[in-house]
């Protein structure tokens, strides 16, 4: 039998824990990406939704210095796959999701990244990935 492992749910808007939720929704770019040769030197579509669990500060002072700023974790997503090739999506949830934690009020990562051409007859095949806080 399996050992049972630990894991604590994402806490998404979470008033208790002090959470706060910051998403991107179904952000499709095209991406150099898979392991089959015909997926080889050619961008194909690709689906990308972020969800995050952040300090949820009480006084933000409507100011953008005080939020976790979504534009700038899609133009960070955007440089990781404009870098070149990437063989599977796995390996993209991870760079975004270390990319989110380099905000140190980032608390949890959930990402999902799907092939939007992957499968025929499928809407899209891919991966969801979810990382807390790094130790350390």
């Amino acid at each position: 039998m399996a050992a049972k492992t630990n894991v604590s749910p994402l806490h998404i808007a979470d008033s208790a824990h002090a959470i706060r939720h910051v998403f991107i929704r179904n952000l499709e770019v095209l991406a150099h990406i898979g392991t089959h040769g015909h997926e080889h030197g050619k961008a194909q579509p690709v689906r990308i939704n972020i969800d995050l669990g952040v300090e949820d500060l009480a006084k933000i002072e409507d100011k953008l210095d005080k939020v976790v700023d979504y534009e700038a974790i899609t133009l960070k997503v955007r440089a990781i796959i404009d870098r070149g090739h990437i063989n599977l999506a796995e390996t993209l949830a991870e760079r975004i999701a270390e990319t989110c934690f380099e905000d140190s009020r980032v608390r949890t990562a959930r990402v999902r990244v799907e092939k939007l051409h992957a499968l025929p007859g499928a809407e899209s095949a891919g991966v969801e990935i979810e990382r807390e806080t790094p130790k350390g």
